[in-house]
């Protein structure tokens, strides 16, 4: 392959990348927006509520999606600097985290993924979800994360005059679910003991949904076993990079 066609590639999956990640970005931001100050909870809108919490958490789990592609450099390739830019606002835009503290716990869980040196898993919970998912989250979500969302909060209510129910509606509850739905598709299925054992050392299995539940379920991040082997594509290339690998396995 020629220097100038990777380049060419790698442009391209910039391009690519950027432009969802944007989309996703605003839509979120705008539905959040809506949802939160303008939405009214009678009638019609409180009908309409749970499709949109439904879209908000969809969308939330969008977001770290995106970051989790920045902190691989997969977002843009070669291109340091947006990579953490654009996965900084992702972060921080989901649940107030911070990319650069967060970063180096998920590649620890790359190095040592399924042992106890693993912060994405549980040791005494390896087939448990709630335990696991509480463990997970006692590592994720520390003192900084809790006083800044608690500063967010009041923010939004004493300054910008948010109605709490909206504000619980639909920021809180899409957020929490999110994180159970990343955690359901993207780290207990993937990495749960089950009777069978992991095809190799990198102890992740893919799930067999088709294109548009794999997309609605986690952004194809399902097919973890192929996101493990190659760090590098994004998540809106493991479709393609799950049927290049069966198809080299069929005679």
């Amino acid at each position: 392959m020629t220097t100038m066609l990777i380049a060419a590639q790698k442009r391209r999956q910039t391009v690519i990348g950027l432009g969802l990640a944007g989309l996703i970005m605003v839509v979120w931001l705008g539905l959040h927006v809506y949802s939160v100050f303008f939405h009214p909870l009678r009638s019609i809108g409180l009908l309409a509520a749970p499709l949109l919490v439904a879209a908000l958490t969809w969308l939330s789990v969008g977001l770290f999606i995106v970051a989790h592609d920045a902190m691989h450099g997969s977002l843009a390739p070669g291109r340091p600097a947006v990579n953490r830019s654009v996965g900084r606002l992702a972060l921080l835009l989901y649940a107030g985290f911070w990319m650069d503290r967060l970063a180096p716990k998920h590649f620890d869980h790359h190095r040592h993924v399924g042992t106890g040196h693993d912060p994405d898993f549980s040791e005494d919970h390896p087939t448990r979800f709630w335990p696991w998912y509480g463990q997970f989250m006692r590592r994720y979500f520390g003192l900084r994360e809790f006083l800044l969302l608690t500063a967010l909060v009041w923010s939004y209510i004493l300054l910008l005059g948010a109605p709490l129910a909206n504000l619980l509606l639909f920021w809180a509850v899409p957020s929490l679910l999110s994180s159970v739905q990343l955690f359901l598709f993207g780290t207990f299925l993937p990495h749960r003991h089950e009777e069978a054992p992991f095809a190799d050392e990198h102890r992740a299995r893919s799930n067999e949904y088709g294109w548009l539940a794999s997309l609605l379920t986690c952004f194809h991040f399902g097919y973890h076993r192929e996101h493990h082997l190659s760090p590098g594509t994004p998540w809106w290339r493991l479709p393609a990079e799950r049927q290049r690998r069966q198809a080299q396995l069929q005679p």
